[in-house]
């Protein structure tokens, strides 16, 4: 079981990046799909959540209207596009892939994402 994290890096305020998280040993449709960040000192904290069919999503008060997460199930992917970046997105993002029975619960390593000018 993995999920991989890709697309982190440094970005000045107002830009965009494109997180992805790759998914392979299990069978990623069924899995409802979140994206967390911790950043130094803080707790993590959820981000944007998608269901496993992509029909319902959910966002952070602090990210609504800047981010969207979304998930093509045929390439086993979940996306996070993140724009009008600011310094306080700073952080790692973490992909997690969680189905409710039987009880599985995935995450992955984490990608950096650095807001600053």
């Amino acid at each position: 079981v993995q999920l991989v994290e890709s697309g982190g890096g440094l970005v000045q305020p107002g830009g965009s990046l494109r997180l992805s998280c790759a998914a392979s040993g299990f069978t990623f449709s069924r899995y409802d799909m979140s994206w967390y960040r911790q950043a130094p000192g803080k707790a993590r904290e959820l981000v944007a959540s998608i269901v496993s069919s992509g029909g319902s999503t959910y966002y952070a008060d602090s990210v609504k209207e800047r981010f969207t997460i979304s998930r093509d199930n045929a390439k086993n992917t979940g996306y996070l596009q993140m724009n009008s970046l600011k310094p306080e997105d700073t952080a790692v993002y973490y992909c997690n892939a969680k189905i409710t029975w039987p009880i599985r619960d995935y995450w992955g390593q984490g990608t950096q994402v650095t807001v600053s000018s």
